[in-house]
């Protein structure tokens, strides 16, 4: 700790970075020692700070990365739908149903139609395609409040990987025949071919109008109109490892040429 450190972390993303400290997430900010929470203080970027501390150091006007938004919203549908639609974002149809409104949803919604877990939906997992009335049942029986979006047919989907608003990979996830998920996790394929600037323009847009700086979203081309589906900030790395990208790399050039400090 003799050598004053050219940038503070607190979370592990970049642990092994030279020009960058990685103090770890402690729960009390006195639990740092005296040297590391001047360090945090005085420093002019504060790297993943969690969202804890990404409060905290908002408040204070301190500059983060992450930005604080790009934690509020990870793995919340609710709020990134209700987000999207006041920034005029194009988004499916979607609507929420408490328990008490769930006999509404069949007013509101032909089959088939996408059912989500609000939260814990990551990586293909608490998402469904509703085909019939037991398929719905089974699904309201694993939540209070119901995720229901209109089901544009598709059998790929386009993931746009963004840091600090810039786009640094684009890539098709194509959906395993006769399967509706296109999550790797779920059989699907990457493919870098013919690659539509428009939705990577949108994508760049979306981000911008979110504030989201370290994301992955997800659009759909339906009927020749593309849809932004979701933000994923834990986005996955197969599709960077495939081109020959390491995350970390990127975000260290960012660091050092000056532009995460922007």
């Amino acid at each position: 700790m003799a050598i004053h450190p050219q940038f503070i972390a607190l979370g592990s993303r970049l642990l092994g970075v030279p020009e960058v400290l990685t103090l770890g997430v402690k729960p009390n900010f006195f639990d740092y020692s005296e040297y590391e929470r001047k360090l945090i203080l005085d420093s002019k970027i504060v790297l993943f700070p969690t969202l804890n501390y990404a409060q905290f150091l908002t408040t204070m006007g301190k500059k983060i990365f992450p930005s604080l938004e790009t934690y509020l919203y990870a793995d919340e549908k609710i709020k990134q739908t209700t987000l999207f639609y006041m920034l005029s974002i194009p988004h499916p149809r979607t609507k929420l149903y408490y328990h008490l409104h769930h006999h509404c949803i069949l007013e509101d919604f032909s089959f088939p139609f996408v059912a989500k877990l609000p939260r814990c939906s990551a990586r293909g997992k608490g998402v469904f395609k509703i085909d019939n009335e037991e398929a719905l049942q089974a699904y309201l029986s694993l939540t209070n409040v119901a995720y229901i979006q209109e089901y544009l047919p598709h059998d790929r989907d386009l993931r746009v990987v963004l840091i600090n608003y810039r786009p640094i990979l684009a890539y098709w996830r194509i959906a395993k025949k006769g399967q509706f998920k296109t999550n790797l996790s779920q059989g699907g394929r990457i493919d870098f071919k013919d690659i539509p600037k428009e939705a990577v323009d949108l994508a760049g847009q979306a981000a911008i109008k979110c504030r989201f700086n370290d994301v992955g979203l997800d659009l759909i081309c339906s009927k020749g109109k593309w849809y932004v589906i979701e933000a994923n900030m834990k986005y996955g790395r197969k599709g960077l490892k495939l081109k020959g990208l390491d995350i970390k790399d990127i975000l260290r050039k960012m660091l050092l040429t000056g532009e995460l400090l922007q």
